[in-house]
């Protein structure tokens, strides 16, 4: 969807890039530019058409670029173990290196100004999820423990390293950090601000699908990330006529209406099974028209405003939802398993929590404009 995004972009006059933060890598493929298996041609932005190009982060170049003090560092350190040269250079890659490769890229790309539009296109849900809490997490450690380390470390490292039996990093290994550092800062208020970034989450109409997907709409959201569309995928056309598919018609049929349900009133775009690969520009196109209407163009802002969002204040945790038009006395609440489910008349909507918030209750509730804010309390 990223591929066909990127395409659309490109073809409504946008200069754009598509980037793949996955490691096992298909933006190539997607636009069946052949070569090898491996190939490291796509680490720097490669031209697909006049106004559009593609990026593939490849954590071996990023290494050489970025990475050299740490990874050296971890390098010899695994090594001391009697780990071998080159499987100590390959767990030295630790997780999270593509991700914030990738969010430096953003970040110049930004700053520089080089494309109108940039196309992410994330793993599966946990490593998107790393992905979005990378900046955070960072920015934490800057303030809180990296130069209270540097210090500490370069105060005790001549006498350490007498004694230690491995060496201790050098000041080089903090100042790449700090490198690392500020090519990434700033980049989580980008994230954050629905006017510049917006999360398009891809699914298909199975039950273990969903339930996947509505895990990293909470997540997100819990993040500041506003998602604006639910592409459902491969959803069976209504002229196929076979006993064998009746069943599965049948599945995707309900769990689109959960869908729908579930993610109102977020738009739900539903892209059907296509008789061939989507394979190159011009499949991609095809997809494309599918996707977006004619008239539409995939940079539009179309939502700023996130459905719900959760919070702390005076030690009470808060479900935000947004409510445009409702009544308090049409609003009915109550909690099913791990989510929070609202009623509007005949309507429904089921949030779920997050891990922190999923064994409470909801306690009281008000309306502050068009927000309901919910008070959720442990029953203890």
């Amino acid at each position: 969807m990223a591929a066909a995004t990127g395409a659309q972009l490109a073809k409504k006059g946008h200069k754009t890039l598509v980037m793949s933060v996955d490691p096992a890598h298909s933006l190539a493929d997607s636009f069946d530019l052949g070569g090898q298996l491996f190939h490291g041609a796509t680490g720097q932005p490669v031209s697909v058409t006049e106004s559009l190009w593609i990026q593939e982060v490849n954590i071996q170049q990023e290494i050489k670029r970025h990475w050299n003090e740490i990874s050296g560092y971890i390098t010899t350190l695994l090594r001391t173990s009697g780990i071998g040269h080159v499987e100590a250079e390959e767990m030295a890659i630790f997780p999270g290196m593509e991700e914030l490769s990738a969010l430096m890229y953003v970040n110049q790309y930004r700053r520089s100004n080089e494309f109108d539009c940039v196309v992410l296109d994330c793993a599966p849900t946990a490593e998107s999820l790393r992905f979005v809490s990378l900046p955070t997490t960072l920015d934490w450690y800057m303030k809180h423990v990296f130069s209270f380390e540097r210090k500490l470390l370069r105060a005790i490292r001549p006498l350490a390293n007498r004694v230690a039996p491995v060496e201790l990093p050098a000041d080089s290994y903090f100042q790449n950090i700090a490198d690392l550092f500020g090519k990434v800062e700033g980049i989580d208020a980008v994230l954050q601000d629905a006017s510049i970034t917006s999360v398009r989450l891809v699914t298909n109409a199975e039950k273990m699908v969903l339930r996947e997907t509505q895990r990293a709409f909470v997540y997100f959201s819990l993040h500041g990330l506003t998602v604006d569309r639910i592409i459902v995928n491969r959803l069976f056309p209504l002229d196929l006529h076979d006993d064998f598919f009746v069943n599965w018609r049948s599945l995707q049929g309900k769990v689109l209406a959960e869908i729908e349900s579930y993610f109102a009133p977020v738009p739900v775009s539903k892209i059907p099974l296509f008789r061939s690969e989507v394979l190159g520009i011009d499949r991609l196109r095809e997809l494309a028209g599918v996707l977006y209407a004619d008239d539409e163009d995939p940079a539009d802002v179309t939502r700023t405003e996130r459905p719900y969002s959760f919070v702390r204040e005076n030690g009470s945790y808060q479900v935000h939802i947004s409510m445009p038009f409702a009544e308090k006395g049409e609003i009915g609440l109550f909690k099913k398993d791990d989510e929070l489910v609202v009623e509007i008349g005949t309507l429904r909507r089921h949030i779920g929590l997050p891990t922190s918030m999923s064994a409470l209750t909801p306690a009281s509730a008000r309306l502050e404009g068009n927000m309901l804010v919910v008070e959720m309390r442990s029953n203890a």
